[in-house]
């Protein structure tokens, strides 16, 4: 496994598939979800389930598949006194992904989130809850060098919504020399614009102008809804003339568990996928609802 084969698409614009929702697949599958930690200890309780998720992305098409650990958010595990664990965990979780792409050229990335604790029954992370700069940076630099030490071949960035943490958390990432995807994450705010997901006080296009003069590798529009992404890349090419990839969600998240409601059927989703492109994408999946089904028939559909 290797990040040369999508350096090699990358430069030669050629479309790239994307896994679906890991942790949303995970549960889907049986393992409980942690009020807490949400699909993080899966890797540890589970992990004959999380190999299968990955080996069924494998067997779609995908060519990146996404190590389970958004969820061991440093600052997350921090707060609940487990921020020794987050190495360990991702350890366990790089590894069942690498060994899911044995034999294959798929690269693995691993994950890396602001996520907070959320609050029950919600999709909200609970912004109570800060850390002074320094000390952000200091445990998203612990889980950035340990998805490298564990092996990882990029660092997804996920879910990167506001003008703070996001930047201190993708300096961290860019420091380790290994490859760095931005995805950020948008949602409508009352007055009609985007802003960042659950961050009222931040402008997307604020997020955006911040992530995209980080010059990472690839930016992305994920977690979004569908019916936002559209404008959210608008927003993103005013600023930023590298790769593109979208990955959306659907449904919703009532902690500890995700809703499979009003799930965007796999047609649908190649379409709007075929709309993104013309407005500048190349690369293709699903987060949080978007299952095997989808990324099969992206691959499928997207590659003629």
């Amino acid at each position: 496994m290797s990040y040369e084969p999508i350096r090699r698409k990358l430069a030669g614009g050629e479309v790239i598939i994307l896994d679906g929702g890991t942790g949303t697949d995970i549960q889907r599958r049986g393992a409980p979800m942690s009020g807490d930690t949400w699909c993080a200890d899966a890797n540890l309780t589970h992990p004959q389930i999380v190999r299968e998720v990955h080996r069924d992305y494998v067997a779609c098409g995908a060519d990146i598949i996404t190590a389970n650990t958004y969820a061991s958010s440093p600052l997350l595990f921090s707060h609940i006194g487990r921020a020794a664990d987050v190495n360990r965990i991702d350890t366990i979780a790089v590894q069942l992904a690498q060994e899911a792409a044995a034999g294959t050229d798929v690269c693995v990335a691993g994950s890396m989130s602001t996520m907070r604790p959320m609050q029950t029954g919600s999709d909200r992370n609970n912004l109570a809850h800060e850390w002074p700069e320094e000390e952000a940076r200091r445990l998203f630099r612990m889980k950035a060098n340990g998805l490298k030490a564990a092996g990882a071949d990029l660092i997804m960035m996920e879910m990167m919504r506001d003008t703070d943490y996001a930047v201190w958390a993708s300096e961290a990432a860019l420091e380790t020399g290994l490859p760095v995807w931005i995805g950020m994450s948008a949602e409508r705010a009352e007055g009609g614009g985007l802003q960042g997901w659950g961050r009222a006080d931040c402008r997307f296009e604020d997020i955006v102008t911040r992530l995209a003069a980080l010059k990472p590798d690839v930016m992305c529009i994920m977690h979004t809804s569908p019916n936002d992404t559209g404008e959210a890349i608008g927003i993103l090419r005013k600023h930023w003339s590298g790769p593109i990839a979208t990955y959306p969600e659907c449904g919703y998240f009532k902690s500890p568990d995700w809703e499979f409601v009003d799930v965007i059927a796999p047609a649908d989703l190649v379409a709007a996928s075929r709309d993104w492109q013309r407005k500048g994408a190349s690369i293709f999946g699903g987060c949080c609802g978007i299952g095997p089904e989808h990324i099969a028939t992206l691959n499928r559909e997207l590659r003629t």
